[in-house]
Order: C-alpha cells, then sequence, then structure tokens
C-alpha cells in the first residue's frame, strides 16, 4: 500500500481567501485554514512563519470582525504568502468602515489592568505581529498583520 501523495508546495506570492459567516464558528475555522495555508508553504531552508503564532493572531482578528462590527454581510480571511523578505499576511475582511480598536503601540507608562476581560486581542496582534494596520475596501474594511518566516533551525519540531 503507497502513502497518499503530499500536496504540491504553495509558493510565494500565493493568496487563499475564504469567506466565513459572522458567527464565533469562524474563528476555529479561521485558525484551521491559516494552519493549512502555512502547512503548504514551501519554507526551504529559510523557514515558515510560526503557525502558532499566526493561528492566534487570526483568531483574535476574527473574532474582532464577529464581535465588534455592524453590517449584513459575511467576514473573509486572506492568507498570502510573502515573496521577499517572506513570511505571510493574514487580513480579515468585514463590511462595517468603522475604524478597528487603535493598532499603534500604547503609552509605554501608561498601566495595563491585568484582570480586564476586552482589549488584549490588539495588544497581542501589535506586540507579535511583524507589522499590522487597517484600510478601508471598496466593502468595509480590512485588519492585517504580517509574521516574518523562521528560519528552520529556529522552529520546533
Amino acid at each position: 500500500m503507497s502513502a497518499a501523495p503530499t500536496p504540491p508546495a504553495v509558493a510565494p506570492g500565493a493568496r487563499r481567501r475564504v469567506r466565513l459567516p459572522r458567527t464565533t464558528a469562524a474563528v476555529p475555522i479561521a485558525r484551521a485554514l491559516v494552519r493549512t495555508a502555512l502547512d503548504e508553504f514551501d519554507a526551504g531552508p529559510a523557514g515558515r512563519p510560526d503557525r502558532d503564532t499566526a493561528e492566534l493572531l487570526t483568531a483574535e482578528l476574527v473574532a474582532n470582525a464577529v464581535e465588534h462590527t455592524t453590517g449584513a454581510g459575511p467576514i473573509e480571511l486572506v492568507v498570502e504568502l510573502l515573496a521577499a523578505p517572506g513570511g505571510c499576511q493574514v487580513e480579515v475582511h468585514d463590511p462595517d468602515p468603522a475604524r478597528p480598536g487603535q493598532l499603534v503601540c500604547p503609552d509605554p507608562d501608561a498601566e495595563v489592568d491585568p484582570w480586564q476581560e476586552h482589549g488584549r486581542g490588539l495588544l497581542l496582534i501589535r506586540a507579535l505581529s511583524g507589522d499590522c494596520g487597517h484600510r478601508p475596501t471598496g466593502h468595509g474594511k480590512a485588519v492585517w498583520f504580517t509574521l516574518p518566516r523562521i528560519p528552520a533551525q529556529r522552529r520546533h519540531p
């Protein structure tokens, strides 16, 4: 009995797009889709973005889109594998044109309440991504983050 064929690796510049329902069910679906897209990435010796971090930050973006946006349409997840300098960009598109919470670095002297139940998602995105932001789209906005490649010798197995 032969092993199942390995799917061909996805080249940098490739994009995956999927529409998701604007319900909490979208969060685990988005996590699985990001992991699958990064597993298909032709890492080579340059490495690939950290899948666990990509999943965590994607879950935060999708959860924010589900909880904090208005509009009737679905949300859309876009995962792009970046050619240079490598890594990935993940975007979540939603139908609400209102800006998300602050994606800029907070005041380093401001106190953070460790017991607050909300507000840590964007902090995680700012802290763990290579870059992040938002932009208007023709149907609302896109909120995004990028992750750099991690060389293969530095990744966990």
